[in-house]
């Protein structure tokens, strides 16, 4: 356990550190330096959130994680009121905390992995009948993503709708329970975008890129190009010229490139690499996990990692259709950034208090009737 949880904060050390150089870099373009200010804060407030999290016992998130997730669905709710909520590029998704902005979606990804957890563990024996696996929690995720949905950010709501039904069936969910709703889903979403003229526009652009290079194209044809450019170890850095202007939102969905671009192959391939290797010391840690709750939401925490960086990598090298997704620890967004921070805490945490953790005298060899390791009492010896 001792090596995933140091390699683990290694790689997540790294790619802030990229991240926070890169990010300067990208800005050079850019007047005012107050996006990259706002990263720092957002850094260091990750970082102190981070801590806390690795310090605490992770079992007793259990008792907020309801109230969180509730907490997350008024968040959710008063951003799509006009006045409140801030309307950027079409889509309602922020609130104005004045020097830095606030995406509640952010806090939702964590109290959704924090609210199946808690319900899986309660209902552990019930969770393959389908109103425990399914109907209840189902109508609480539904709720969620069709908040997040309407905004709108069909992103986030794919990634946090394919971490659910993961979740739901490590739990032990019917998995004949799952599909039925995953085709709807799918069929919504399909047909949401065939009836809004940008999502089809992104849709089109993906699968003719040549006929759309001036429009829903240019991103990924000019993220392509940076990287291409960069060659095996890069033009350098601060010398990158697509983000001058030529690849919009460089400095967030699409800072691949510019890590590809000014560092070249060699960079790439680490921050590839690094994130594959944060998601398999994530589940590693997840599969000792001392008990359900623990299991489930390491497992959950590390599909949010895995999936949000591959669908940004997938969609900067031109894998995927555009999705407004950051990319962990390096995109500039100081409230995706906390909620990371703190999930990694969380993912510390659970590695702490893990099965191969726990002194032999304080546990005892049985297992709990869901196949987890359960505390026993300490023994007082007889005074006769």
């Amino acid at each position: 356990m001792r090596y995933a949880t140091n390699i683990l904060a290694i790689c997540v050390a790294g790619l802030l550190a990229l991240g926070i150089v890169v990010l300067y870099s990208a800005g050079m373009s850019q007047s005012g330096a107050g996006f990259r200010n706002m990263q720092l804060v957002g850094a260091g407030l990750g970082m102190m959130v981070c801590f806390i999290a690795t310090a605490i016992d992770y079992r007793w998130l259990k008792k907020i994680a309801l109230p969180l997730f509730a907490f997350s669905l008024v968040l959710l709710l008063l951003v799509l009121i006009p006045g409140i909520g801030l309307k950027l590029n079409g889509a309602r998704r922020w609130f104005d905390l004045g020097p830095m902005n606030f995406q509640p979606s952010e806090l939702a990804k964590i109290s959704i992995v924090l609210a199946l957890a808690a319900w899986a563990e309660l209902h552990s024996k019930r969770m393959s009948e389908f109103k425990y696996g399914l109907a209840i929690p189902g109508l609480g995720i539904c709720l969620a993503l069709g908040l997040i949905f309407v905004e709108p950010d069909y992103g986030t709501t794919m990634l946090l709708a394919s971490v659910c039904c993961i979740l739901l069936f490590i739990a032990g969910s019917n998995w004949k329970y799952l599909v039925p709703p995953m085709g709807v889903g799918a069929f919504a979403i399909v047909l949401s975008i065939m009836n809004d003229p940008v999502r089809k526009k992104r849709i089109m652009a993906f699968l003719y890129p040549e006929e759309h290079s001036q429009g829903a194209a240019l991103q990924q044809i000019q993220a392509k190009l940076a990287l291409g450019s960069g060659g095996s170890t890069g033009l350098g850095l601060g010398n990158g010229r697509q983000k001058l202007g030529f690849v919009p939102e460089h400095h967030t969905d699409f800072i691949f490139s510019v890590i590809g671009e000014e560092l070249g192959v060699i960079a790439t391939v680490g921050v590839v690499v690094a994130f594959m290797a944060i998601f398999i010391c994530g589940l590693y840690i997840a599969w000792n996990a001392r008990d359900r709750f623990g299991m489930i939401l390491g497992a959950g925490i590390t599909f949010l990692i895995g999936l949000q960086a591959f669908i940004n990598i997938g969609v900067v090298t031109g894998v995927l259709p555009n999705k407004g997704l950051p990319l962990p620890f390096i995109s500039y967004g100081p409230s995706s950034l906390v909620m990371m921070l703190s999930g990694v805490g969380i993912l510390l945490s659970i590695a702490s208090y893990s099965q191969t953790n726990i002194s032999g005298s304080a546990v005892d060899e049985s297992e709990s009737d869901s196949g987890y390791v359960t505390e026993q009492p300490e023994l007082i010896p007889d005074s006769t």
